[in-house]
């Protein structure tokens, strides 16, 4: 295993940061949507194998292969960029601007969410046949999984709000934690393994991903969950977002950026 030490691979994470501000706008979406299409079918798949063996540890087990081959083919998720391009900035990089920095985000999100659409609506196509047929136990556990982590959360008014948003946060420190794993390493087999460990953790804690969200919430609606659009943006995907931010700049960002770039002077001891 070629590990790196902190000081060459966070600069590797600004590296990273600067580069997806001059990526173009066809490279940015084609990108972002891919990673939503593969984060989606991988959602779909640890479901379908939790809802078979009746065990979500087996499920949590497996999701990451999803996350570790989008990885792998430098797909952009939503979650990584909170996390590394405002280091960019932080570390002013030329061009690095907020407005730029917005613009990353608002492209990555409209990506990752037309790709998460795309694979919820084929899944549910083929599940039903062409939407003729009942989509049987995988298709009334995933109406479940909507409706409690919608109007489940909404039940418990701002009580529920924040939960879903520090749930978010929890979720964005592993899943940053991830894409840092990509970093530390020039092995691909060291890299899978640094990925898989923090991920399988959120998922099987239940966390809030925003980008799996953009799968699972329309594919529930889908698959006949009663909630409605709003009840999905509002109790769910809207806090997740925020607290896949915080997560991701403030518990991981931030934290490595400030103690291995932008170090402080060492303490003179007498």
């Amino acid at each position: 295993m070629a590990y790196l030490e902190p000081s060459e691979f966070v600069t590797k994470m600004v590296d990273s940061g600067e580069s997806k501000v001059y990526m173009s706008t066809k490279d940015t979406v084609i990108r972002a949507f891919m990673a939503g299409a593969i984060l989606g079918l991988a959602a779909v798949f640890a479901i379908t194998v939790a809802t078979k063996t009746g065990s979500l540890l087996v499920g949590s087990v497996l999701f990451p292969v999803g996350f570790i081959m989008l990885y792998l083919m430098k797909f952009d998720l939503l979650t990584g960029v909170f996390t590394l391009v405002p280091l960019a900035w932080l570390d002013k990089r030329p061009g690095v601007t907020v407005g730029q920095i917005l613009r990353n985000w608002g492209l990555v999100f409209v990506g990752n969410f037309a790709g998460a659409l795309t694979t919820a609506t084929m899944v549910a196509f083929i599940l039903t046949y062409g939407f003729n047929t009942d989509g049987g136990a995988l298709a009334a556990k995933v109406a479940t999984i909507g409706e409690s982590r919608t109007l489940g959360y909404q039940t418990h008014g701002v009580g529920g709000w924040f939960t879903i948003f520090i749930r978010g946060m929890l979720c964005n420190w592993m899943v940053s934690m991830g894409v840092v794993g990509a970093m530390i390493s020039t092995s691909a087999g060291s890299k899978m393994a640094a990925m898989w460990m923090p991920v399988m953790l959120f998922f099987f804690m239940g966390f809030e991903h925003s980008i799996v969200n953009m799968f699972l919430f329309p594919f529930s609606m889908i698959m006949g969950g009663e909630f409605t659009v709003a009840d999905y943006l509002i109790w769910n995907e809207i806090p997740t977002v925020l607290g896949n931010l915080f997560g991701g700049l403030c518990l991981v960002g931030l934290p490595l950026y400030f103690t291995h770039v932008r170090t402080s002077p060492d303490r003179k001891v007498i």
